[in-house]
């Protein structure tokens, strides 16, 4: 996925930019960068990849080479950002957090107008350049947003740095957020709020879907006022965001325990602890113990000092490697007893499996899964949240695949809660696992837990919605 942050200060802006990135490192591994202007210096970049490393010991040694009061940062999931351009905008640099499945098409296009592409090499194309050549076309900063917006098949949301102020445009349908931050003699952007306390930030609003707005160190002003369609993505509160953060002033832990609370309250399961796989499937649990009536336990750990952040490589070998050494079962705490763990999803399916096994290797009578959001029988399209290249690496399309002989046949069917088929995918899901029990929450309880209108999330890799599916702009 990504995250990003830009900060406008009356004052040195670097280590604030700095630190603020570095809390958006859980939401991506492949590259990172900077760029900040200054009126006399202009602009400076860098960029890193943090396949092998860290972003703090990768920028911290080059932060004396940046200069001014204004900058943005990117943890990048997918392309080397930031692109700087210069146009008849004038000089400008852009992050993104984006998808775009059309990039291919939209190049062509572009190179067909005799446009090039600095970037691309080996038939790849870095979609943040991408995104830079299509604001380039507008009149304007609003017009060329505009313009994405309108040609990207997907997902984007962009921080821009000008030479008079940082613009910050959250995608058009509000898939991924952009929080923004005040404190005295600064203004700040970023994708994840948990950013601002410890830099003494306090949000002040959250950016609709299509909401364009440019900061400057003391104000904000509103160049585009948000759409009408919000179709925010269910899969930051249930995996990606940190604990601490908001999205649309709903907190993240908060949502997981009340999940995992109600989750609880319906299972009849007989259990005598419940453990939650870390990070994302604790608070889940906390909620779950609450609900249940009984004993939260740390029955497995993750090794934080190696292995602090949640993804893993895009290797399939060296992914199922990782998921089993970065969790340490306590076999103290499962020895003879019924277990529930508490998890976010089920993708794969591999480290769930590794998972239990291991579970009862170290002494547990019983191993009960409960998940805190519905079977993923759906791609996502829009945020990329998995680094499936196809449907039939999920696990419920290859169950879906045996039954039926097709991998897309009778979808609809499997998504229904409490439909035939969808109660045999999750009993062979569970036998493949070697799970004594699973239970998946139910959409409902999801959309519930978050607390807004099931029409203003985007819960396509359960259902296969979408609000334009009705022609909503």
């Amino acid at each position: 996925m990504g995250g990003f942050f830009g900060t406008i200060s009356v004052a040195d802006c670097v280590n604030d930019l700095f630190y603020g990135t570095d809390y958006n490192s859980h939401l991506g591994t492949r590259r990172a960068g900077m760029a900040t202007f200054d009126p006399v210096k202009g602009f400076s970049r860098s960029i890193h990849s943090l396949e092998r490393d860290y972003f703090r010991s990768k920028f911290e040694d080059e932060l004396d080479q940046f200069h001014g009061h204004q900058g943005i940062g990117i943890i990048s999931d997918t392309d080397p950002q930031p692109i700087i351009v210069n146009s008849h905008l004038g000089r400008f640099a852009v992050v993104t957090v984006a998808k775009i499945n059309n990039q291919r098409e939209i190049a062509d296009r572009l190179l067909a107008m005799r446009m090039h592409f600095s970037e691309q090499s080996a038939n790849k194309i870095n979609q943040t350049e991408l995104v830079a050549l299509l604001i380039n076309m507008g009149t304007s900063f609003v017009d060329g947003i505009n313009n994405v917006f309108r040609q990207v098949d997907g997902s984007c949301s962009m921080l821009v740095l000008t030479e008079d102020g940082i613009i910050a445009a959250r995608d058009k349908f509000g898939r991924t957020p952009i929080v923004i931050g005040k404190k005295e003699g600064a203004y700040a952007a970023t994708s994840e709020s948990s950013s601002f306390p410890n830099l003494d930030y306090t949000p002040v609003h959250d950016l609709g879907p299509g909401e364009i707005v440019k900061l400057s160190a003391d104000s904000m002003e509103v160049l585009q006022a948000p759409g009408n369609c919000e179709q925010i993505c269910a899969f930051l509160w249930v995996y990606y965001g940190f604990p601490s953060s908001d999205y649309n002033g709903i907190n993240v832990e908060d949502v997981r325990e009340r999940n995992g609370m109600i989750m609880g309250q319906e299972d009849d399961t007989d259990a005598d602890i419940v453990c939650g796989v870390p990070d994302s499937g604790v608070g889940m649990a906390l909620g779950y113990a609450v609900g249940k009536g009984i004993p939260y336990k740390r029955a497995v750990l993750k090794y934080t000092p190696t292995w602090p952040r949640s993804f893993t490589p895009g290797d399939q070998s060296r992914r199922n490697l990782v998921a089993k050494m970065k969790l340490i079962p306590n076999r103290k705490i499962l020895t003879d007893q019924r277990v529930v763990f508490c998890d976010d999803s089920i993708v794969r399916g591999t480290q769930l499996r590794d998972n239990v096994r291991t579970f009862f290797e170290y002494g547990a009578k019983e191993v009960h899964a409960r998940i805190s959001c519905p079977p993923l029988v759906y791609g996502c399209p829009y945020i990329n949240f998995t680094s499936s290249k196809s449907d039939l690496e999920l696990l419920t399309r290859r169950v879906i695949q045996d039954f039926e002989g097709a991998p897309d046949k009778n979808l609809k069917k499997y998504t229904e809660t409490d439909s035939e088929e969808y109660h045999r995918m999750v009993n062979e899901i569970a036998r493949r696992l070697g799970i004594t029990s699973l239970k998946f929450n139910k959409i409902e309880n999801l959309v519930r837990s978050i607390g807004m209108p099931k029409c203003r999330i985007c819960t396509h890799c359960f259902d296969g919605g979408c609000c334009h599916d009705a022609g909503e702009e």
